[in-house]
């Protein structure tokens, strides 16, 4: 971050303490560290969010829209609405989704909700005022490159920390109250939307709609780096009481601690012993938690591997006090 951003930043944190001159000295350079933490992190979802906006665009409007095809999920759903009503897409983009957020805002919480909102109605704005060009009309195409720059724009806005198909919000919540998996409240949901496009379009569309989202699918899952429905998290940092505190109280979370031992030390010296911190998320909130670390500790050594599902302890938020 450059000079001139940082003293920017400065100075609007000694505002804040003006009058605590005392405890002034001890504070500013914390704040200080964690606006700009925040600031380039909201700059990098930004910019993930914005690409993937463009790349869904061109997916829906330059071979999707154009040719009557379909996909699965809430876009899905506006897809079918709009080729059987005279709804703009762009709308019902924004109409489908908009529940999906609510749900999102009470399970995810306010910034994965403002992100979401601002992803929707950024991808409506692109499909109702860009002029994409029809690429192609191979209908093999169609449903391969279609699917692949949905499939990249979806997973572009994960790695953002928003979505701009709701599908996989309402999925973690129903994996929740139900013992279905994710992955088969997903699996259900468009199998409910394929049976409506065999019905209403044709079987061949739904036939090639199938295809469309398996190849979206696997694009989100490539372009995340393989991010399952839930990813545990190990973190080992000098300052791992702060982040427990910060994974148990702000994002109520559950975390378990290990005691472990550098192993990397020289003979003469003694041994180095960590807390080894463990918690679970959904892949919606990594961003989240990577941004909340990086405020307290930012060379904190963070391992991601990915879990397919989970069955008790504390997966879902604790209620607020």
């Amino acid at each position: 971050m450059n000079k001139y951003f940082h003293q920017i930043i400065a100075e609007t944190v000694k505002r804040r303490f003006k009058k605590n001159k005392d405890k002034k000295h001890k504070r500013l350079s914390e704040e200080v560290k964690n606006l700009e933490v925040s600031i380039s992190h909201i700059i990098s979802d930004i910019f993930f969010i914005l690409i993937g906006v463009i790349s869904a665009g061109f997916g829906l409007k330059g071979f999707l829209l154009p040719n009557s095809f379909i996909d699965g999920g809430a876009m899905g759903i506006s897809l079918l609405i709009s080729e059987t009503t005279a709804f703009s897409l762009s709308l019902l983009i924004v109409i489908v989704n908009f529940p999906f957020i609510i749900l999102g805002y009470s399970n995810l919480g306010k910034q994965f909700a403002l992100k979401s909102i601002f992803a929707i109605v950024a991808l409506a704005l692109t499909v109702h005022f860009i002029p994409y060009p029809l690429i192609t009309s191979d209908k093999l195409l169609i449903a391969v490159f279609g699917g692949f720059f949905l499939g990249a724009g979806i997973g572009l806005s994960i790695r953002g920390g928003a979505v701009i198909d709701g599908t996989e919000v309402l999925a973690i919540y129903l994996s929740k109250k139900t013992g279905l998996t994710i992955g088969d409240v997903i699996l259900i949901f468009n199998i409910i939307i394929f049976a409506f496009g065999a019905y209403i379009l044709s079987i061949e569309v739904a036939l090639y709609a199938m295809l469309t989202y398996m190849a979206a699918a696997k694009t989100v899952d490539f372009i995340i780096e393989g991010v399952e429905e839930y990813t545990g998290i190990t973190i080992i940092s000098v300052r791992s009481e702060k982040i427990r505190l910060m994974i148990t109280e702000d994002l109520r979370r559950g975390v378990t601690v290990y005691q472990g031992k550098g192993g990397f030390e020289r003979p003469d010296l003694p041994i180095t012993e960590y807390d080894i911190l463990y918690t679970i998320v959904t892949r919606l909130e990594i961003a989240n938690l990577k941004t909340e670390i990086d405020k307290i500790d930012e060379n904190a050594f963070i391992i991601m591997n990915s879990i397919k599902d989970t069955k008790g302890g504390m997966i879902k938020k604790r209620p607020l006090k």
